[in-house]
């Protein structure tokens, strides 16, 4: 079991270098050039992360990034690992990270509440 806080030094550092390798040694046209590597998180036992993705695009363009991203997990894993000196580097699998689209959500149901009630604070006159 790794301590916290090098838990946390390294999914700043895999981060970083997984999102460098992603822009210059990944040469795949399924992947979007709007991507990017919004955080990692790696287990407790440094075997596997999580890597999530923001990607702006149509959800055909996300899907099919997240696909290609996974297919070169490996590829990525290795060209990483060169720049990262770990006894075992974790196993990747990448994700959508879906928290803009859940806070712009959220956002749009309390604008239409705080619309909704406005219009029944506000009544008009008849």
């Amino acid at each position: 079991m790794a301590n916290p806080k090098r838990v946390f030094r390294l999914n700043s550092l895999l981060r970083e270098v997984i999102s460098e390798v992603i822009r210059k040694d990944v040469n795949n046209p399924h992947i979007s050039e709007f991507t990017s590597v919004v955080s990692v998180d790696i287990t407790p036992d440094l075997r596997f992360a999580k890597v999530l993705i923001s990607i702006i695009g149509t959800d055909e363009e996300k899907k099919e990034t997240i696909t290609a991203l996974n297919q070169a997990a490996g590829f990525i894993g290795v060209n990483s690992a060169k720049k990262v000196t770990m006894r075992y580097f974790p196993t990747l699998s990448f994700e959508l990270d879906l928290t803009v689209e859940k806070q712009m959500k959220i956002d749009k149901i309390l604008t239409d509440i705080k619309k909704e009630k406005e219009k029944r604070s506000n009544p008009k006159d008849e």
